[in-house]
């Protein structure tokens, strides 16, 4: 572990340098509080090319030059093991950049420094940033950071970002960027590789030795990168060389030289730390172990759970809908465009198009704006809350056990219970997750059989004129199915899941004015990017409606209903108003059950099956943007029939048993 000649100069300019500014981090290190303070509120959400993975994207002006700061996902390390750490890799290796702003939790140290180990070896210039200075001092820690910045050769400055503490010192050290002189050493059989692999690399934005050395590591991500520039004889040469290597130990190569780094970096953090760790206060740690302990913290995650519920559930998807749906446009907007369309437009078919009962004004803008803004906007900012308190990772951990039955980790519970507010905001929180699979897992369990909370209430004001049994029955069989096909997904999707390991953060006091900047530039992205899906399902809607292809598939669905389900044939109507709007479909049901014409098991029967039912459009098109088209209609493809498949099996077999409700 030794450092080389010092040279303390900055990185020279280079015109090829991208005039970014890259913060870059482990989770939950406060990177998006400092990205907020440098950014303020002009920032663009968007996925990187070819993922899900979302960056958000600010300016900053230095010295009268604008530079664009990249937030990216947090990581634990630059060897990828999951989707956000490679697009965070490829971020560096698609081209030169200013600055890389690596920030840290100070209280973490070690963990931090191995990232830091890795960037010097990727020789960028960057600078280091403790963060949470205030929390590592009240548990006694303190570090030295001109010996940490003389043994790297780099900028080191402390901050505390949700108080603005050493924001000015950091900006300040934007403009002097430099490449750290640490060259972590490993042993000999290893040190010999990584130079007979580097002579083998063409140039880079990152170091030939930190290449071969993710090469060595199995990195299998950067298979394309190298086909574009090697030949398939260097290829297969790199790759007898790493083979060779692996033979002289008994565990994976990566697993050997990450121990390595992770040892020396170890080492550098007791080497400037100072301070003995002090316990937390008595409350703080009451209220942190309450949350993880597997029995008392089941109570406390049903309060939360329960109060985030009546946040977005309730005041968002409820109160604060029912006011713009039907006060705002009901009473005002619509019926001004419904009057103006009528004074202005001579054609009857453009007319219907904008203001029609499937007008882009009177459905789609009423949709976007009047039913799903309230419920992102409080979502967003119950989930910034979350955030920033530390809950979520103790949320995760709770549930983790159970959420493995059915091919997920502990980091799905939250578009799960999500769903119960909006399955098509909770659709986007899938990106969470890290793998594929696990993605496309969430994404169908929350379109099968998480009902939103408009439907929700609309079912359980029909449960309620029935026994307990029959809302038992109903729960019974929507969290049976959600099981079943769970336990049957984990195992056809192809993919993997991904390894559950997640850091636990203190449970800290959240901060207002980050969380409403949070929220904010999240809803920006919504209004951008998702408002588009709904005008195009509604667009689609209208030519079916006027081409009479829409009145074509419900006279379609009526011997379903009645012949396999045992509903009237006008109930096929009822489930194309779901695929619309979820409720709409559910207070069709209502209706029909108010004015007697559907008995107890036909309540139960058509409500299981409207759960099971595919998703509305806007959920639809969610899906399509999240995935694929290919993947949503495959979903849409098997949700359909197997929703009316299970309702006509326990059609069946509560009749046949002579069940009453």
């Amino acid at each position: 572990m030794t450092p080389v000649a010092p040279s303390l100069q900055a990185a020279p300019p280079d015109p090829r340098v991208a005039d970014h500014v890259v913060l870059l981090g482990n989770p939950n290190v406060g990177k998006s509080v400092l990205f907020a303070l440098l950014t303020g509120r002009y920032v663009t959400v968007s996925n990187y090319p070819g993922t899900t993975v979302e960056l958000s994207r600010g300016a900053l002006v230095l010295n009268g030059i604008r530079h664009t700061v990249i937030d990216t996902p947090g990581v634990n390390t630059l060897v990828p093991m999951s989707e956000d750490e490679r697009v965070t890799r490829d971020i560096l290796l698609a081209e030169r950049h200013r600055t890389i702003v690596q920030v840290a939790d100070t209280k973490n140290l070690g963990r931090a420094l191995l990232l830091t180990l890795q960037l010097a070896e990727m020789e960028v210039p960057f600078l280091l940033c403790l963060n949470m200075t205030d929390e590592a001092t009240r548990r006694g820690i303190r570090v030295d950071c001109g010996r940490l910045a003389e043994l790297l050769g780099i900028e080191v400055v402390p901050t505390v970002a949700v108080r603005r503490e050493g924001i000015s010192q950091l900006t300040g050290a934007l403009d002097t960027p430099r490449r750290s002189i640490w060259r972590t050493r490993f042993d000999e059989a290893i040190e010999k590789r990584v130079t007979e692999i580097a002579a083998l690399l063409p140039d880079a934005t990152i170091s030939r030795r930190a290449l071969a050395l993710m090469i060595l590591s199995g990195d299998d991500s950067l298979g394309p990168w190298l086909r574009a520039r090697l030949s398939e004889a260097l290829l297969e040469r790199i790759e007898g060389l790493r083979h060779g290597l692996q033979k002289g130990y008994r565990v994976p190569l990566q697993a050997v030289i990450n121990q390595q780094r992770q040892r020396q970096a170890d080492r550098m953090a007791a080497l400037v730390r100072k301070g003995e760790s002090r316990p937390r206060r008595p409350l703080g740690r009451v209220l942190e172990s309450a949350t993880l302990h597997p029995l008392y913290g089941l109570p406390v995650l049903a309060a939360v759970l329960y109060l985030m519920y009546l946040f977005v559930g309730v005041l968002g998807a409820q109160t604060a809908v029912n006011f713009l749906e039907n006060t705002v446009f009901g009473r005002h907007i619509n019926p001004w465009a419904i009057g103006l369309a009528d004074r202005a437009l001579p054609w009857a078919w453009l007319r219907d198009l904008l203001v029609g009962e499937y007008g882009l004004i009177t459905m789609a803008f009423t949709y976007a704006i009047a039913l799903i803004l309230p419920i992102v906007t409080t979502f967003f900012l119950a989930f910034g809350l979350l955030e920033d308190s530390g809950y979520l990772p103790r949320l995760a951990i709770l549930m983790n056990r159970g959420l493995k039955l059915i091919g997920l980790n502990g980091k799905a519970v939250l578009p799960m219970v999500l769903g119960l507010g909006c399955d098509t905001m909770a659709t986007l929180t899938t990106r969470i997750l890290e793998t594929r699979k696990e993605r496309t897992i969430a994404i169908l369990l929350l379109a099968l059989g998480v009902p939103c909370s408009a439907q929700l209430t609309v079912t359980l004001a029909m449960l309620a004129s029935l026994s307990w049994k029959g809302t038992a029955l109903w729960l019974s069989v929507v969290l049976g199915v959600i099981f079943l096909v769970g336990r049957l997904a984990s195992r056809l999707v192809p993919g993997r899941g991904s390894d559950f390991i997640l850091e636990i953060p203190p449970l800290r006091m959240p901060t207002l004015g980050n969380i409403v900047t949070k929220t904010v530039a999240r809803v920006e992205w919504y209004l951008k990017e998702a408002v588009p899906l709904f005008l195009l399902g509604t667009l689609i809607l209208y030519v079916a409606s006027v081409t009479g292809l829409l009145g074509h598939v419900e006279r379609l669905l009526e011997p379903v209903m009645s012949g396999v389900l045992g509903l009237p044939g006008s109930a096929a109507g009822v489930f194309l108003l779901g695929f619309l709007r979820r409720d709409f479909g559910a207070a069709g049901l209502y209706q029909m059950a108010q004015a007697g014409r559907l008995d107890p098991v036909n309540v139960v029967v058509a409500l299981v099956t409207i759960t099971l039912f595919i998703p509305c459009i806007a959920n639809f098109f969610m899906i399509v943007k999240e995935t694929s088209w290919k993947v949503a209609l495959a979903i849409a493809a098997f949700i359909f029939p197997f929703a009316i498949l299970v309702g006509g099996a326990l059609n069946l077999v509560l009749r046949g048993l002579g069940v009453s409700l």
